[in-house]
């Protein structure tokens, strides 16, 4: 066991069907664990599971109310928990986050891991049930929160933006689905069938469990043998996202709202996904164009033309998507259109410094190696290998990403085409 951290590598074994991740060292004051349920992105299941993930955090049979949930976990030392949703590609996971301090560091503490992990056991296999239902009173409370939630999205202009060219560009495609669900599920959705979901991702999707901490591996495995015991049966094995998509012609979508700023984001599909060889020069790709201050999206539309309050793009590294995200005033539009285009043909062109390219990879470097400073980011990179299908060591990933040249660049530019081109504006001037 290492006081540092060089590279991220987990220990995997199998108990009960679930993928069991542990990653010992010395290096953080804190054991981190996660849970990661896989699932399907679809219409039928995706507000069940956004609504299931916030009914589990709510209670359990040990801890029927929240009062007492809350005070067990200032027993644990003020442990931090949580239970969430978000979107990889075409999946939609539900993890369950709990962080307690290392027991090393208490003067009178013993067990306080095996603790953490049986909490985490009961959120995960033992809920707070009535009559083989979640509680009717959690489950109408949080519907009612979700609902809020998701008609909140309005009022947040950019990420409202970036849902709509999500939902425009990839329409008839999982991936065009709100992670938090649709408000039109809420109602047919009550605490029978929320529970009959709940077995059914618990019995068959897969699960990932990571611990990350000053912990011995055969301690934390007994530990998860002890307290995480579920009815698995013929888990499901899910296929990685596709990354390729054709693309016939390129869409425009304009949308009228009461804005003060316009929010001007492009679509682009490129063809390559995680797993790929080519996504270490994507990534420079990405960082070249527009992920960075110093990129050319950022210089060329914002500073030197004044198109644009920020101009940015940013990977979905599992579906293959680039965003382009611009705040721009309305009456600029054709002009900023036309030159983001030009820095996409710039890259085609192969117009890049020596400067932007040596710049943008020691920029990514910095990026990735402050991962091994955050023990839920080097989970979070573990976990992009196993839904794709390709496990990769962060110190091979940095030496490909060192030997990028422009011509690699250049290659991936040419897969790199406009999907959807949206613009969110007020409602007054003409169209």
């Amino acid at each position: 066991m290492s006081d540092s951290v060089k590279d991220i590598s987990f220990h995997t074994s199998v108990i009960d069907g679930i993928n069991v991740h542990i990653m010992p060292t010395r290096k953080f004051k804190t054991t981190t664990i996660v849970t990661m349920i896989e699932q399907e992105l679809s219409e039928e299941n995706v507000t069940k599971t956004a609504l299931l993930a916030m009914v589990m955090k709510r209670a359990t049979a040990r801890f029927p109310d929240a009062k007492q949930l809350r005070e067990y976990l200032d027993f644990l030392y003020g442990a931090i928990f949580d239970v969430d949703v978000t979107k990889k590609g075409e999946r939609q996971i539900l993890h369950i986050y709990m962080e307690v301090p290392n027991e090393k560091y208490l003067s009178h503490e013993n067990g306080l891991l095996e603790e953490a992990i049986r909490f985490v056991g009961d959120i995960l296999c033992r809920p707070y049930v009535e009559n083989q239902a979640f509680a009717e009173k959690y489950v109408s409370q949080e519907k009612e929160t979700l609902r809020k939630r998701i008609e909140s999205l309005i009022d947040d202009k950019m990420k409202y933006a970036n849902q709509r060219v999500t939902a425009e560009m990839c329409k008839g495609e999982p991936y065009a689905l709100l992670v938090q669900g649709r408000t039109e599920d809420l109602p047919g959705i009550d605490g029978k069938s929320l529970y009959e979901h709940y077995q059914q991702i618990t019995s068959r999707s897969p699960i990932d469990i990571f611990v990350v901490g000053d912990v011995k591996e055969s301690t934390v495995e007994k530990a998860v043998e002890k307290h995480i015991r579920l009815n698995r049966q013929d888990v499901h094995a899910m296929k990685p996202t596709p990354a390729k998509k054709q693309v016939d012609e390129e869409r425009a979508v304009i949308e009228k709202l009461d804005v003060n700023q316009a929010k001007l984001n492009i679509g682009c599909r490129t063809q390559i996904g995680y797993a790929d060889e080519e996504y270490p020069a994507l990534l420079v790709y990405n960082g070249v164009l527009g992920g960075f201050p110093h990129s050319k999206l950022f210089v060329n539309v914002r500073e030197k033309a004044s198109l644009a309050y920020y101009a940015v793009s940013r990977l979905e590294s599992h579906k293959g998507i680039m965003m382009i995200m611009s705040g721009i005033d309305v009456k600029n539009y054709d002009r900023a259109v036309e030159i983001i285009k030009e820095q996409l043909a710039s890259m085609r062109q192969g117009n890049i410094s020596e400067e932007e390219l040596s710049q943008t990879k020691a920029t990514l470097s910095n990026q990735f190696r402050e991962l091994l400073d955050s023990a839920r980011m080097m989970i979070d990179f573990a976990y992009n290998g196993v839904i794709s299908g390709r496990k990769r060591r962060l110190e091979a990933l940095l030496s490909q990403i060192d030997r990028i040249k422009v011509e690699d660049l250049k290659r991936v530019a040419e897969h790199v085409v406009i999907d959807t081109i949206y613009l969110l504006r007020d409602k007054k001037g003409e169209a």
